[in-house]
Parts: structure tokens; C-alpha cells; sequence
């Protein structure tokens, strides 16, 4: 992929440039204290004492925004959360521990991630499409519970974004810190578990229509994860699969 030399200016980080990369390698974004991975600003100044990593969308997001699931809301953007409350992302339920949009007037808030993510994700075959609230169960808690999901077009497949940045950074302990090995096995099996799911949802239906369905449940995964990490394209999905399913 190729990276154009673009720099610019933070106010996080007053002392160094910061430049536009490329990365496959999960980082932690030092604006909104979320995972990231694909295209980042960074610093690579020699003398810098500690790597600083900013997602593109936390780099270059604009002062106000609007959102479609909130239209009586005005979100402003903070570089910390506003008042001394603990605040939570309404999108995907975490905790808001750096940059965040937040809507004074309704009490909202949003990671700006999460503020970004796209209305519809493709992989080519299927589309998935961001709801603000779930109609059937979440394949992976079974709830209904508050936060963002995506779902199929047939309403058959449903997650929360909560529970799919779950699944993440369990699976990315389990990669980085080297965690039990039975705890790596056990993560996964979170996703093949979808069959199950699925194919009791077809009344036993097998063969080719549950293999499809289960294609598809991976697939989703991977683009959600790709989504939520700031860079919802196919490379990133390739990238973030790969990692999902060691």
C-alpha cells in the first residue's frame, strides 16, 4: 500500500511532526487509548523518549460532528473526557479514557473511532449494516443490550461492537502477552462456535447453506474488527483474520 509523505501537527505532541503510516501490526492510539491498526500518524524522531501513535481519524478529526443515530445531538470534540464522571462510549460500551466526541446538551459520548465507522460494510458477498440497536440476539453474548451492531441484511447475524473489541483484545493477549495456551485454544473456539448458532437457525440446515453462513460469520468478524481499529478496508481485514484465528 502505498503512503504518500504527509506530515502534520498535534497538539498532543507539540515537540515532533507527526507522519502518516501504514502498519499490520496492532498499536494502542495515544489520543483515544484505543487498539488501532492500518493507517496511524506517528513519531519516528530519533530522540523521542516514547513511540507516540495516533489513529488517522483521532489525528485529523474535525472540532464538531453529527451522527445519524443522533439527530438532536451536536458532539464537540475533547482531548479528555469532559467532567469527572467516568465516562463510556455509547457505540461500543468502553470506557472513554482520552479523545472522545461528546454531545453537551444529551450526554452522549463517542470514541472517535467508533463516531467514524461506516453505515455498511462489504466483503464483496454480504453486507453488514450499522445499527444502533439490535433486534434479534448478538451471536456472541446472546443479548440484546445497549451499544451499536452490525447486522445482515436478513437480520439473521448480529453482533455488538462490544463484544467484537472483546473478542479482540482477548485474542491479542493471547498473541502478545503469551498468555495460558489453554486460554488460547478456548478464544478460539469463540468463533466456530457461530456454526452452532447459525445452523440452528436454518432448523439444522446443512451442507453448503451452513458453510456459507459460517463463511460469512468470519468474514463479518474480520471486517467489524477492521472497522473498529480504524481502518475498515480488505487488506486490514486479511490482516486482522490472521490474527483473530491464530
Amino acid at each position: 500500500m502505498k503512503i504518500s509523505d504527509r506530515e502534520i501537527s498535534h497538539p498532543i505532541h507539540p515537540q515532533h511532526k507527526l507522519k502518516l503510516e501504514y502498519t499490520e501490526i496492532p498499536f494502542t492510539c495515544d489520543g483515544c487509548k484505543e487498539a488501532g491498526i492500518g493507517l496511524k500518524y506517528s513519531c519516528r524522531q530519533k530522540y523521542c523518549n516514547d513511540q507516540f501513535d495516533l489513529h488517522k481519524v483521532c489525528a485529523v478529526a474535525p472540532p464538531i460532528i453529527n451522527n445519524s443515530f443522533y439527530k438532536e445531538c451536536v458532539f464537540e470534540f475533547h482531548h479528555h473526557p469532559p467532567g469527572e464522571e467516568k465516562r463510556v462510549c455509547d457505540a461500543c460500551r468502553n470506557e472513554v479514557l482520552g479523545f472522545v466526541y461528546h454531545c453537551k446538551r444529551c450526554g452522549f459520548d463517542l470514541h472517535p473511532c467508533c463516531a467514524n465507522l461506516p453505515q455498511v460494510l462489504d466483503d464483496g458477498e454480504n453486507n453488514l449494516y450499522l445499527c444502533h440497536k439490535l433486534s434479534g440476539a448478538c451471536h456472541r453474548c446472546g443479548g440484546k443490550g445497549p451499544g451499536w451492531s452490525y447486522r445482515s441484511r436478513c437480520k439473521t447475524y448480529n453482533l455488538h461492537l462490544s463484544c467484537v473489541k472483546e473478542l479482540l483484545v482477548e485474542s491479542w493477549e493471547a498473541m502478545y502477552l503469551k498468555v495460558d495456551q489453554n486460554k488460547v485454544r478456548e478464544i478460539q473456539t469463540r468463533i466456530p462456535s457461530l456454526k452452532v448458532t447459525l445452523a440452528n437457525h436454518h432448523g439444522g440446515a446443512r451442507g453448503g447453506k451452513v458453510r456459507k453462513c459460517c463463511q460469512m460469520a468470519g468474514g463479518a468478524i474480520r471486517l467489524i474488527v477492521s472497522a473498529i481499529l480504524g481502518d475498515p478496508t480488505a487488506i486490514i481485514a486479511a490482516v486482522v483474520g490472521g490474527f483473530i484465528s491464530k
